[in-house]
């Protein structure tokens, strides 16, 4: 399995960024799909899943009603579209899937794409 994540940059705060990542290796529409981010010093934490039929999706509050999280399943694709960016966000983004697994822990994901960095500063 491999995750390829794109789309991360320097925005202003208020900014927009989409986030992609297109998944190989997989039988793609059976896999949940999930977003992490890693912020210096700080442990990687959830931002938002999506469940393979796009019909169950969950985020952190911190991102709720700013973030949104959709998927393609003819192309093996997930995007994170980030509204209205604040300083906090900034962080490196990651994308993961797991077969079985739907929670909010990192470590119980099996598959990690490489990362892209957003940071959110004037």
């Amino acid at each position: 399995v491999q995750l390829q994540a794109s789309g991360g940059g320097l925005v202003q705060p208020g900014g927009s960024l989409r986030l992609t990542c297109v998944a190989s290796g997989l039988t793609f529409r059976h896999y949940l799909m999930a977003w992490f981010r890693q912020a210096p010093g700080k442990e990687r934490e959830f931002v938002a899943a999506l469940g393979k039929d796009s019909l169950i999706h969950s985020y952190a509050d911190s991102v709720k009603g700013r973030f949104t999280i959709s998927r393609n399943n003819a192309n093996n694709t997930v995007w994170l579209q980030m509204d209205r960016l604040k300083p906090d966000d900034t962080a490196v983004y990651y994308c993961a899937t797991d077969l079985y697994y739907n929670g909010r822990a990192a470590n119980e994901y099996d598959h990690w794409g490489q990362g892209t960095q957003v940071t959110v500063s004037s």
